[in-house]
């Protein structure tokens, strides 16, 4: 790598993890607007996310120049591919925060909802996916990035045990219907947050080891052993 393609790559890497480090605390803050019922931080969280739009289109123009000046080529053009693929899952996952932090404006004219007791776990999990792509594609953790492929099942699960434990309540009280359709839709979200924590994990094995797995099941890899 000439020293001109390394000081470019080194600079998206930087501001990609800036990016990331301001919607980690959106997640954050969105799930806690909706759990505890904090306005104040869906407001904040809604409020962000220009900023993020405005850092990936930057991010993604980088790439873009770094592709056209210097035409890299095995494992420096994956990691520019990567890096790219990336900045469009983080943003996504910035929406979905803002999407979770409108549910919770829409929820507070309801202080009395029974938040599910499986939602605040889910969000948790789905937060640490988010950290270990994250992580992985800094260390170029193959290992670690298989974890969170594994791990986007619980997530599933929790989200299906979410939507059960909703449905029992708008047949119990018919009051309830509109403010369980705001948490059903925050759950959603949330599965999808870990979905995309998926997708930078496979980017992650792509860039290290140069094979691509999307659309593999992940059960399917762990049992052959193959990747």
């Amino acid at each position: 790598m000439s020293r001109h393609l390394q000081k470019d790559v080194d600079s998206i890497h930087r501001r990609l993890l800036a990016l990331f480090g301001v919607v980690e605390q959106m997640i954050d803050k969105a799930v806690r607007a909706l759990c505890e019922q904090k306005v104040e931080l869906a407001v904040e969280v809604i409020a962000t996310d220009h900023q993020v739009n405005q850092a990936e289109v930057e991010i993604e123009e980088e790439c873009l120049k770094i592709l056209a000046l210097h035409q890299p080529v095995a494992v420096d053009l994956r990691r520019v591919a990567c890096v790219f693929k990336i900045n469009s899952d983080i943003e996504r996952i910035a929406d979905l925060a803002c999407n979770i932090a409108e549910r919770a404006h829409c929820m507070h004219q309801q202080p009395y909802f029974p938040i599910p007791g499986e939602l605040p776990m889910m969000a948790k999990q789905a937060s640490r996916m988010v950290r270990m792509a994250l992580d992985s594609f800094v260390e170029g953790d193959v290992e670690l990035a298989k974890q969170v492929i594994q791990q986007d099942a619980l997530v599933d699960k929790a989200n299906l045990a979410v939507i059960e434990e909703l449905q029992g309540l708008m047949k119990q009280d018919k009051t309830l219907v509109e403010p369980a359709l705001h948490c059903f839709s925050a759950s959603r979200h949330l599965e999808r947050i870990a979905d995309h924590a998926e997708n930078i994990a496979e980017d992650v094995i792509y860039f290290v080891d140069g094979e691509i797995i999307r659309h593999r099941h992940g059960a399917e890899i762990y049992e052959t052993g193959e990747m």
